[in-house]
């Protein structure tokens, strides 16, 4: 159960990433609503998850995901490079995250 409350954490991380760009620095309502309220259902998950899972592969984890999830969603939805040293490294960093979980 916590590596399941640990993906969301990290889906929602990515939520509240994305969500930044769409606040138009908060400026816009509902974009920053929803971008405040993953953020701190993020947090409370990744807590939640540390109760039983290692502090150091839990945050990990859950930035892995972010950072991953944020990096493809920007080449997917906001035009951003998709070069192959970019891919290679996104791929990296998934590596890593399922090596700490692996490892665990």
């Amino acid at each position: 159960m916590p590596w399941i409350l640990l993906l969301i954490a990290g889906l929602l991380e990515i939520g509240w990433a994305i969500g930044l760009k769409y606040t138009e620095g908060f400026t816009k309502l509902w974009p920053s609503v929803g971008t405040l309220l993953s953020m701190v259902l993020s947090v409370v998950l990744l807590g939640m998850a540390m109760k039983t899972l290692p502090a150091g592969t839990s945050y990990a984890v859950w930035t892995g995901i972010g950072t991953a999830g944020t990096a493809i969603l920007g080449i997917m939805l906001l035009g951003e490079s998709a070069s192959v040293a970019r891919l290679l490294c996104l791929g990296l960093i998934l590596c890593g995250v399922a090596g700490l979980k692996f490892f665990e």
